[in-house]
Formats: C-alpha cells, structure tokens, sequence
C-alpha cells in the first residue's frame, strides 16, 4: 500500500469515502449519490456500473469546489477548525467515486474504462491544480501555520498543520502566477503521459506476447502443473491441444527455471525483456524521454536541482546522496557475490557439456540447478505444501499470533470480480476492525504485479472512527483442473507482504487523513516486508505448509532445506534490484542525453552490472516509476531502505527468544497505528528504542 504524503495531483485520489456534503441535482440511482447501505459501507460494486463514475467525479468536484470556496469566504480569523480540520474534511464524494473507480481500472479493467480514464485523468489533474495553486485557501492555511506553536495545538494537529503547510509549498503556491501557468501545464502532461504508459505496458505484457508450443518434446523439463497450467492457457487462447505461456510471471519464471529447450527459453524471456521497447504503437521510450524531461522541468520549477532531490527531500533519506551512498555500499558485495553465483553456474554448464557463455535467458534455469545440487532442494517438490488456501491460512495465523485478531469470510459483501474473496477481520474480542478483499490471479483486465490498496483509509468523522476497507492484488499461479493454486516461495512471500501492507492500513488509527498513516516512501515498505520474515519460519511452516493431497505437514528435512538455501541467488536477486534503483536515480537526478536505451546503458555500465544480468525493471516497463497511479519515482531504493529496517525489527524479535514475543508485537503494532503522527525515524525508534543497524540485514542476505 502506498500511503505517502499528498502531492500535486494525489489529494483528490486518496481522500476516504464518505457522505456527499452539499445537495445538488443527482441521479439518485448513481450509487455514490446515496449512502452506502452494504454492511461496513462498502462500495456497492453490484450496483455501480461504468456510466456512474463521470458523474460521480464531476459532481465530486463541483462539491469540492464549493467547501473550498466555504472555507475561504469565511470571515473570521483563519483557525485551525475552520481552515486545517475544515481542508481535512473536504473532498469526500470526488473522492469515494475517484477511488474506486482509480482501483477497478487497475484491478479489473476494460477498453471502456481505460478510454474513461483518459477522460477522467486530466479532470482530476486540473481540479487537483485548482485545489493546491488556491492562493486564498493557502493564504488561510499559511496564518494557521505561521501562528501553529502559539494556539495551543496538540501534536496530531500540529503535524497535520505542518504536513498542509508543505504539501502547498511543494505544489507551487509560492510561485508567481506566471509560474503557476507552467507548473499546470507540465502537471496535465505528465499525468496523460504516464497513464499512457501503463496502459502500453498492460497491454505489451497481456496482450501482445504468448509463447505457443505445439511439439510436446519442446516442454521437457517442466513440471506436469507448470504443463497442465500452459495447457489450460491454450484451451482459453481457443488453441486446444497446444501449450501457451504468457508474459505473466506465474507462467514465464517456471518455464525459464525448467524447461530445457535453450531457444525458447530466451524467446520467452526476450518477449519480457522487450516490453515496451518493440517499435510498436505500445512503444514506451518516447514517453520516458519526455517523462524525464517535464519532471525535471517540474523540478526546477519548484526550487529543486532535480526530480530525485524534490522526491527525496521529504523522505527518510533526505538528499540523494544519502540514497547513492547507501546503494553504493551495498552494491560491491552484491556484485561481488553475483559473480560468484555465475561462476557457479557457468561450470555447471560447462560440467554439462554445454559449448556457450550463459546469457540473461539462462539465469533461472541454470540457478535452479545449482540449488538442486547445492542444497537438493527443488522448488517443485515445495508448492505441493503451498496450496493457496493453506498460505492464506498461514498468513492469518501469523497475524493472529501476533496481534490477536481474526478473519472472517463475509459471503454478504459484494464483490467486483467473482474471484474476489472478502474477509471482516474482528479484534480477538469480535470487534470491527476493518474489511479485507484479496484478489490473486492473472487476467486480461489486470496490470501485473502485486500491490495492496484501499477503498476506504481510516480517520475520524465527527469523533467516530470510519474503519478501513482494504484490498490485495496478485498475480499467483492458476488452480488447474482438480489443483489447486499452488504458489512457488516467491509467491508466498509476495502474500505475506502485501497482507503486511493491508494490516498496515487496517491497524491506522490517527484523526486526521492528511496523517493517518501516511508515511515517507522509504518507510513503506516496512509493515510489508517484516511479515516475509515469518513466511518461512520453521515453527510457522509447521503450521500451514500441508500437502494438498495428503494433508501431511511439511516434513522437517525440506523446511532445513528452504532455510539453508536462504541466502541462495542473493546476488542475483538484490542485485537485479539495486540495479534497478540505481537506474531509477539516474533518470532523476542526472542529465539525459536524449537515446533512452543509450542512457539505460549507461548508467549500467557505470556500476559494472554484468551482461549476465538486467536491471529488473528496464526503463519501458519500470511500471514503479513512468506510470500512472501509485508513484515510485526516485523511489524504488525504498525497498531496500525498508529492508534494513524490517531486518532490524526482525532481529529484536529473534533475540528475544520469541519470534511472536507479545511485548515487542504490541510495539510494532503501536507502530502501525501511529504512523504518520510523526516523522518516520523518530516513529520507529520509539518502536526500537535504537537507531537501525545494516548487520541484520547484510547478515540475512549473506552479504559480508
């Protein structure tokens, strides 16, 4: 879940669902006209059809504008209730339409409704403008600032205060008018340019690439559900009697790991590499060139020497810099240690008889190979005791375990996709604490990837709390025929830290929505990443990881053999991904030169990453960074910032001797709840009692 601070154009899309708050002319049929009557006031999705969301979003915006213009017409002296509190508590239709209607094109989208949001885009760019560059509102929400340590203001209203404060600074309500133009004109752009993005990448990974195979020979080496699962693919693809892998990842990395026909190995993981990059009408490098270029613009507009120094300076990080060095120190051993993982690997090959030089293509298979040998451990003898169900049940565990609530299936709530499965999750005493969706398989209306999101935040309307409706979105391995879904490790560990997300939200307790919850991008992916450290526990394993057929626990020997393999492709694996970073920072902080895979290759260079391995994101699907929606911009180094730190709090749980010690679990969870209320260090130093330490986690990765 990205929860950061508001920018230029975020505010209207991350406000929770409410009531409408001024009477107008509204079809009364349109859903999000009326009060949600669904247990938990949920969205309505049985009720809301396409036709709802341009009116809903339109009228949100009028409604909007009107408590905007209520507060600056106020006569009376600029307080924090009728300015900060009043700003906090406006937007609420745009934003329960905007919202849902943000997430559904991500989750389960259509031609329609991507030609919709190109409708909506601009609108949405364009009120956002109005909202921030508001020169009267901001004159307001100035003399509460200016004055905030003489009015007797409590800490959450201080902060959210302060944190208004800069959002409009930020967003150029210091700039002349003139300024103002320019700064609107490159905002509108840039949101066009990077939906369009997203939309060549959904399309490049779901429509536009498949791998058929019509010789049964040519499948040798995959296991028969990897083969069973293509096969269905195929029966969908109206290809009958063949076998079809597709760009998503539970079909592609299977298919690289095992299948022995070298050729279509690399034909397959070419079509990956090449996305957005085909000379197509889905072409992304021109987008990026002037996606790069206008956020520089931006940049300096705003008083920043760059699109990476204006991310970054309201992050942990702070500068650059600070972001370089830490990737540089991490950087040398990653590398080092992948050089010797391909070292391995090449003389297995060679042991082989293999006459050739390993390419990217053959990374997978050839580590999966080394894995075998190294630790006889095989990833297909792993997901028989991976069932979907049986993750998902290992997940609610943990998070009973450690902070004593539950999960219920509600069969009541509607849905938007009949895979979706709804969950109230109640405190161990049946209390409400919010409703939790998961939605976990491919298809065509789908962007790629995981993510966790919500329709609905938590804050506090008129001293009630309004409860968070939360959602998780995967790509895992189908079910086939009577199989179930059986996930690889990785896709274990991906349910396990969006679910870290989701309880990240559903935990949120703060007043304010500008606050509640809303941390610096380098502290993100904290709540997510510390719940992977509990997938693979040994006592945890015992607990969930059973044989679909038999019901047989995993049997110890093959737990000892997940946790001494560990640390296994490591180099690979953060190095791909410091790889990645790096490039990310490049873009925004470092001249363009104009040639998109010039400069790619460039800044690849200059690191030393070997031919053997991509970044993992190249730029014309780095989705994180060039596309619409949730933004990591200058930000994907946040991963591994918060890796340090979910290896840090880890760590104190280990050394208790408890790895659901309660005293330490009610501190995290404290953590949880009150984040945002204050700056992200300082937050988890009152969980810790310490600064962070890089050991964990260099030790974790077997990095030193």
């Amino acid at each position: 879940m990205k929860k950061i601070g508001l920018s230029v154009v975020a505010l209207a899309l991350i406000l929770n669902a409410c009531n409408t708050t001024k009477e107008q002319k509204k079809d009364m049929n349109n859903p999000f006209f009326k009060e949600y009557t669904t247990p938990f006031q949920v969205p309505p999705f049985n009720e809301i059809k396409l036709e709802h969301f341009l009116p809903a979003i339109e009228a949100g915006i009028t409604d909007h504008l009107a408590e905007i213009k209520t507060i600056t017409d106020n006569k009376e002296e600029p307080t924090f209730e009728n300015t900060i509190q009043a700003f906090d508590e406006s937007g609420l239709l745009l934003s329960r339409a905007n919202l849902t209607f943000s997430n559904l094109n991500s989750a389960n989208t259509n031609d329609e409704m991507q030609a919709l949001a190109r409708e909506i885009t601009p609108k949405i760019t364009t009120h956002s403008d109005n909202i921030m560059l508001n020169k009267a509102l901001f004159t307001r929400i100035k003399a509460v600032y200016d004055k905030r340590k003489e009015i007797n203001l409590n800490p959450e209203q201080l902060r959210v205060t302060e944190k208004y404060y800069e959002d409009f600074v930020r967003s150029g309500a210091n700039l002349p008018d003139d300024k103002q133009t320019e700064l609107r004109k490159l905002n509108d752009e840039l949101s066009m340019l990077c939906l369009k993005y997203g939309e060549n990448i959904l399309a490049e990974t779901n429509k536009n690439f498949k791998l058929v195979v019509d010789n049964e020979a040519d499948l040798k080496g995959l296991p028969a559900d990897v083969i069973a699962g293509a096969a269905d693919q195929a029966k969908n693809d109206s290809l009958a009697g063949k076998w079809v892998f597709t760009l998503q990842k539970p079909s592609w990395i299977p298919f690289l790991q095992y299948a022995e026909n070298r050729e279509l190995r690399k034909k397959l993981y070419d079509g990956w590499l090449m996305r957005g990059n085909n000379n197509n009408a889905n072409d992304n490098k021109e987008i990026v060139a002037k996606v790069v270029t206008l956020r520089e613009q931006r940049a300096k507009l705003l008083g920043f020497d760059s699109h990476a120094a204006y991310v970054v300076d309201i992050n942990m990080a702070k500068t650059p810099g600070n972001v370089y060095d830490f990737l540089h120190k991490l950087w040398t051993p990653t590398l080092n240690r992948a050089k010797v993982e391909l070292a391995d690997m090449q003389a297995l090959s060679d042991k082989e008889g293999g006459k050739f030089k390993l390419e990217m293509s053959d990374w997978w298979y050839y580590a999966e190979k080394v894995r075998k040998a190294k630790f006889d451990l095989d990833e297909s003898a792993t997901k028989p005791y991976f069932s979907l169900d049986n993750v998902v049940k290992g997940m609610m565990h943990v998070s009973g375990k450690l902070y004593g609530i539950k999960f219920v299936e509600r069969t009541d709530l509607p849905i938007y996709n009949e895979e979706v499965k709804a969950y109230e999750v109640q405190e161990a005493d049946g209390s409400h604490i919010g409703v939790f969706y998961m939605d976990f398989h491919p298809r065509p209306g789908k962007g790629g990837g995981a993510w966790c999101t919500s329709f609905r935040d938590t804050w506090y309307q008129n001293g009630k709390k309004v409860t968070p409706v939360v959602s998780i979105v995967c790509n895992f391995t189908r079910p086939v025929g009577d199989v179930p879904a059986l996930l690889s490790l990785d896709e274990v560990t991906t349910l396990f830290h969006e679910a870290g997300h989701a309880l990240h939200g559903l935990f949120t307790d703060g007043p304010y929505r500008r606050t509640a919850g809303n941390v610096p991008r380098d502290f993100v992916e904290l709540p997510s990443q510390i719940m992977e450290n509990w997938a693979t526990e040994p006592e945890v394993l015992r607990a969930y990881a059973k044989h679909y057929k038999t019901g047989e626990v995993m049997p110890d020997a093959l737990i000892e053999k997940i946790s001494k393999s560990a640390q296994f492709n490591q180099g690979f694996i953060t190095g791909e991904y410091i790889a990645a970073s790096l490039l990310d920072m490049d873009w925004h902080s470092k001249p363009f030169t104009g040639d998109v895979l010039a400069f790619e290759k460039a800044s690849m260079d200059n690191i030393g990453l070997i031919p053997e391995i991509a970044p993992r994101y190249r730029s014309t699907y780095f989705s994180h960074i060039f596309s619409g929606g949730f933004d990591y911009s200058a930000g994907y180094y946040v991963y591994l910032w918060a890796a340090v730190l979910d290896a840090d709090a880890f760590d104190a749980f280990e050394k208790s001797g408890n790895i659901f010690n309660p005293e330490i679990a009610a501190k995290f969870r404290t953590l949880l709840a009150k984040s945002g209320s204050d700056e992200g260090m300082t937050i988890y130093r009152n969980f810790r009692g310490q600064d962070p330490s890089l050991e964990p986690l260099l030790k974790n990765r077997g990095l030193k």
